[in-house]
């Protein structure tokens, strides 16, 4: 618990005015894009590394939990405070320090909105890939926390790939660095590794040095539409076997297509049940010879293709794309959304898998995500006010899980572990690593002050 007394050294430490305490203002920070209800008995916002120690190190002290926060965004309760005490936010973290175009790197604060990197990097014809579905309100530090992907994963990789070193604040309130700016670097322990997706339970991220691409010369956009989920999802594997390498390959199925239907340039077929968008980019001379290895490899199949006629149709393509997960909730007031990853010739059988839950048990199950490396999105949509339909969504989501082990997937892809999957962890992590895995968080953290009950089945 926080007393008055810690209150006031937060205070001193922070100024009166960016420490919150009101009960209207905590209920702010009380939930994050799982859902959640567990407010804080305070919120932070810091602005220097100085002052995330000098927090730290009092919490530590006084061992009163801290929660960080970025935007709030994550969808498995990683920024809840469930045992309550501090949430701190990084939203005065917010500078881009350094853009140096001829080592191609920058060096950001966590509070940096990824979207706004981007924007400023393609002034200058520089390209950071990661790009979750969030990115016009994600923060960079809270897709540090996740190693966060996005449908660019496929070519691109994951925010761990893109992240060379950092600055991060430990739970005693040491600073510490790690990583290089350089290309190469394997000096000591890869600790920027280790903290990376590690969702807030080790350190807490004050700068980010990230690694960058020059921007793409050209990029082209096809739909592929489908009259069967079947079809769709048996095509993504040969397509990559095949040498075609898109920077994104999404999948839709019925259902997300029907809620995003109007959001679309065009009307779809009447028989369309699935659909893949499909980007290829690269020099003017690459795009095009991937266009006509694609056009070939398509040739004589049952599907239609289409393209994006110019930049704008391209941009409410994926303005769509990226509203399919908020506009579910037409569909039912909640939803267990889950973002678990296959091998990618298995899809088909995660998909008839989630048929299957859907049907045996009464359910609205929908799917889409990154299909081009085996990341589906898996929404559960429920009324959590119905206690019986509640039980069966629980119930998809425990054989769902069950099933994407046998098919040698992963429980989650991007969106973490938190709360919402704890319980599942014993599924995927054997004994001797869980224990491995729980003796780091000790050593970093021997008071247990940082995120607590996150990651780890309580």
């Amino acid at each position: 618990m926080i007393n008055e007394k810690n209150l006031q050294l937060l205070r001193d430490i922070l100024g009166r005015e960016h420490l919150l305490t009101e009960p209207e203002e905590l209920a702010c920070y009380s939930f994050d894009g799982s859902g959640g209800d567990v407010p804080p008995q305070a919120v932070a916002f810091p602005k220097t590394s100085a002052q995330v120690a000098g927090i730290l190190q009092l919490a530590n002290t006084h061992k009163f939990p801290v929660v960080p926060r970025g935007a709030g965004s994550g969808m498995t309760g990683g920024a809840v405070p469930t045992c309550g005490g501090l949430v701190l936010g990084t939203n005065r973290m917010n500078e881009i320090l350094e853009i140096d175009q001829e080592n191609m790197i920058a060096i950001a604060e966590p509070g940096v909105i990824t979207g706004e990197l981007q924007a400023e990097l393609a002034q200058k014809g520089l390209m950071y890939p990661p790009d979750p579905a969030s990115l016009k309100f994600c923060t960079l530090g809270g897709n540090a926390a996740e190693c966060a992907g996005g449908p660019s994963a496929v070519k691109y990789g994951v925010t761990r790939d893109y992240i060379i070193g950092c600055e991060a604040v430990l739970p005693t309130g040491a600073i510490i660095t790690t990583g290089v700016r350089t290309e190469k670097g394997v000096t000591g322990y890869d600790l920027t590794h280790l903290l990376i997706g590690s969702e807030g339970t080790l350190a807490v991220f004050t700068k980010l040095i990230l690694r960058l691409l020059p921007l793409p010369e050209a990029k082209k956009t096809f739909l592929l539409l489908f009259d069967s989920i079947e079809q769709a999802v048996d095509l993504v594997a040969k397509l990559l076997a095949e040498g075609i390498m898109p920077c994104t390959l999404e999948y839709m199925d019925q259902t997300a297509l029907r809620i995003i239907s109007d959001r679309l340039p065009t009307p779809l077929p009447e028989a369309t049940r699935a659909l893949l968008l499909l980007e290829l980019d690269g020099s003017r001379k690459e795009v095009r010879h991937q266009s006509q290895r694609l056009h070939t490899f398509l040739r004589n199949r049952p599907l239609t293709l289409l393209e994006a006629k110019n930049d704008a149709e391209r941009e409410e393509l994926w303005l769509a794309r990226r509203a399919i997960s908020p506009a579910t909730f037409a569909l039912k007031p909640h939803k267990i959304s889950e973002d678990v990853v296959v091998p990618r010739s298995k899809i088909p059988d995660l998909v008839r898998l989630t048929t299957k839950l859907a049907r045996d048990l009464a359910l609205t199950i929908l799917t889409f995500g990154h299909a081009g490396d085996g990341n589906i999105h898996v929404n559960i949509m429920l009324d959590k006010n119905n206690p019986e339909e509640y039980s069966r969504g629980r119930e998809a989501k425990k054989q769902l899980f069950e099933e994407v082990m046998k098919l040698g997937g992963t429980l989650s892809g991007e969106h973490g572990i938190g709360t919402t999957k704890a319980p599942f962890l014993p599924l995927e992590i054997t004994p001797a690593t869980m224990s491995l895995m729980q003796d780091i968080k000790r050593l970093f953290d021997p008071n247990n002050i940082l995120n607590p009950g996150k990651i780890f089945p309580q």
